[in-house]
């Protein structure tokens, strides 16, 4: 194997899932309260002393002190300046950092109540998930939302441990409910996959199976290609079915060359899915093979060449050659992913046919193969 094929990792720059995010589907940034809380020298409810004034980007409040939650520095009756997201009226959850810089964020009792509360991020995370996923749909939003935070944030092995307490969630209600953030509706949609999944490991084939129907019926529901959640679904649909839930990608169209385009990248962002995480249950091979069949997908047609170069999945030689001339003068990505993925690949067909377009249009072969990023004695060896 020549060293430019073996350096697939200058294809992995495309969209790969986080290693520990667990929920690849949440798109969950920053830091939780419980977080902030837990880095704070000083964490304090402070109290609206004056208007907020912006300089530069930055809105920032006096905020006079109240109760001290935790730490020191700060005395009750002392008046602070914190950065905040807006203007507080009222009361506000007030941090401090070793530098004397403070921050805050409105909060009412119920959410004082809860920062004081919550577990510390070092407890075990079973009994921190369990915790925080009795107030996932909590009446007070910022603590719902918070609490969806903290299991996008956690490692994806924990989620799966919680399994327990997720079974204590309407989640068959939440995943179609129009009231519900849909923002959320991917992750409900992959616990329900890891409820069914735990359900059926112990033997409670009814609720593995209700679970599973409630999935397929709400995957089923008429929307838009851009509906939020539809890829955590289809994650949950793969922690239900196993590798049946290839077959029914397939029975559904979501594999076809004509699927939507929102629909096309829901199933690949599934697929990588499967593969990083459920090895053990669905074969790697056949969820390669199902990403085949998305190459002649013009929305997703490049990320897909490079997943299948990922994951050494070089039996797709002629269908992605042919994306050169069929989508390529469209689309410079794919043309990109089509040299990385001929130098990557090991097999003599691969290289005659780098060496076919190479010859055909040179400029836009080597325009190619720099995009795609190989290290310069690949890109030599390529030309």
């Amino acid at each position: 194997m020549t060293p430019a094929r073996s350096l697939l990792a200058a294809l992995v720059t495309l969209a790969s899932l986080s290693a520990v995010a667990a929920c690849p589907f949440c798109e969950v940034v920053g830091r939780s309260l419980v977080q902030r809380r837990d880095v704070a020298t000083v964490v304090a409810v402070g109290e609206a002393g004056g208007e907020a004034r912006e300089d530069e980007g930055i809105v920032s409040q006096p905020l006079v002190i109240r109760g001290v939650i935790s730490g020191m520095g700060i005395a009750v009756a002392d008046t602070v300046i914190a950065r905040v997201a807006g203007p507080v009226v009222g009361t506000a959850i007030v941090f401090g950092d070793v530098t004397g810089r403070f921050e805050a964020v409105a909060a009412d009792e119920s959410l004082l109540g809860y920062v004081a509360t919550a577990p510390p991020a070092e407890a075990p995370a079973a009994e921190r998930l369990a915790w925080f996923a009795r107030r996932l749909e909590h009446p007070d939003t910022a603590i719902a939302e918070d609490a969806f935070m903290e299991f996008g944030l956690a490692e994806y092995a924990d989620v799966v441990a919680a399994a327990g307490p997720l079974m204590k969630l309407d989640l068959r209600a939440w995943i179609t409910e129009p009231a519900i953030d849909q923002r959320r509706r991917g992750f409900y949609g992959l616990a329900l996959g890891i409820v069914a999944a735990e359900a059926r490991a112990s033997g409670d084939a009814a609720q593995a199976d209700a679970c599973t129907r409630a999935l397929e019926q709400a995957l089923l529901i008429p929307g838009t290609d851009l509906r939020a959640g539809y890829d955590g679904l289809l994650g949950g649909l793969f922690m239900a079915r196993g590798e049946a839930a290839l077959d029914w990608l397939g029975q559904h169209g979501l594999l076809a060359a004509d699927t939507r385009a929102g629909d096309a990248r829901h199933t690949l962002a599934a697929l990588r899915f499967a593969w990083q995480y459920l090895a053990t249950t669905v074969p790697r091979a056949k969820i390669a093979e199902a990403a085949a069949r998305l190459v002649a997908n013009p929305a997703v047609a490049a990320d897909a060449v490079v997943d299948l170069a990922r994951w050494q999945h070089w039996g797709s030689v002629d269908c992605v050659t042919a994306l050169w001339d069929r989508l390529g003068s469209d689309d410079p990505l794919i043309r990109r992913a089509v040299a990385g993925y001929l130098t990557a690949c090991p097999l003599e067909p691969a290289g005659r046919e780098a060496a076919r377009l190479q010859a055909a249009e040179p400029e836009r072969w080597a325009a190619a193969v720099g995009a795609a990023g190989l290290p310069p004695r690949a890109a030599a060896e390529s030309r």
